[in-house]
């Protein structure tokens, strides 16, 4: 028999006090000593100077750091059309009764996520290899060698390029999320509107995605904020060039702090990004609400 005894104040605060220290002491403690240290003048060792909101006016004038926002903003957009609407597409595939093995699929479609980012860069590194990679070689077999060329070295589409991999990685990550969601909404709902004539397009349209919508809203928040910060795969692949062609906000705030090492003013980039990051999340959360209301209007 279950116990129907419920714990005291006490008790949960006891049982929380371990991972609310941790998130504390792994997000708010970081960002606080960022903030602090991007007042300073500081090259990571024991001197630091003062220096007020200097770094902040540099940030300013930093054209380098604002182009590498703008590519954040390229892969949110990308990413956004091609994580969260290509798994919406095929959540609604597996979903249907014409597929079959639909387990099998799900499987396999989560399984690149949980392959380490660092592992994804590598493996689509040699995918467009110039000498060894599979899509030089496929055009070399279909007798285009003149379309042959070094992909990751092309300045115009290089941020489409390492967008890709980003969007093949994290499908089936959102495809699980808007299944489960998919999952709850009742069957007799789409069995009414076969009767009434409507095909599978007009159920994912017109049913389906007003009733998973807060699950999309979801969805594209995490889709944002994981592109705000994105990093591993593109350092792998190509270290933010050609030249500053693929560099993104956290690879350049890297590059300030580590190899340049200015602390001080990585320290700055830091919570630009952290605050940049906020106002997109929000904006974008409140663009969708409002296209929602309209449409319901």
């Amino acid at each position: 028999m279950l116990s129907t005894i419920k714990p005291s104040k006490k008790t949960i605060f006891l049982y929380l006090l371990v991972p609310v220290a941790l998130f504390v002491f792994t997000v708010f403690v970081p960002l606080i000593t960022a903030l602090f240290y991007s007042f300073f003048d500081w090259k990571g060792g024991p001197v630091k100077t003062f220096s007020g909101i200097s770094n902040y006016a540099q940030l300013f004038h930093d054209g380098t750091f604002w182009t590498a926002f703008g590519h954040n903003i390229y892969l949110v957009v990308i990413c956004i059309i091609g994580q969260v609407g290509i798994a919406f597409v095929l959540v609604m595939m597996v979903n249907s009764k014409l597929v079959k093995f639909k387990t099998i699929h799900r499987t396999f479609g989560f399984f690149p996520s949980t392959i380490a980012a660092v592992c994804i860069g590598l493996i689509w590194n040699m995918i467009y290899h110039n000498q060894y990679g599979i899509i030089n070689w496929f055009l070399k077999a279909i007798g285009r060698p003149d379309l042959c060329q070094v992909w990751l070295n092309n300045s115009k589409w290089v941020m489409l390029y390492v967008s890709i991999p980003l969007i093949w990685q994290y499908i089936g990550y959102y495809m699980v999320i808007i299944l489960s969601a998919v999952s709850s909404i009742d069957t007799e709902i789409f069995e009414s509107a076969e009767i009434d004539g409507a095909n599978g397009f007009q159920k994912a349209l017109y049913i389906t995605l007003p009733l998973i919508k807060n699950t999309m809203l979801v969805c594209i928040t995490l889709c944002v904020a994981g592109n705000m910060k994105a990093f591993d795969n593109i350092y792998v692949m190509t270290k933010g060039g050609p030249g500053t062609a693929s560099m993104v906000m956290a690879m350049y705030g890297y590059q300030v702090s580590f190899s340049q090492t200015n602390m001080g003013y990585g320290s700055c980039i830091s919570v630009a990004i952290f605050v940049l990051s906020l106002l997109v999340i929000g904006g974008s959360q409140g663009l969708i609400k409002r296209l929602t209301r309209e449409k319901e209007a």
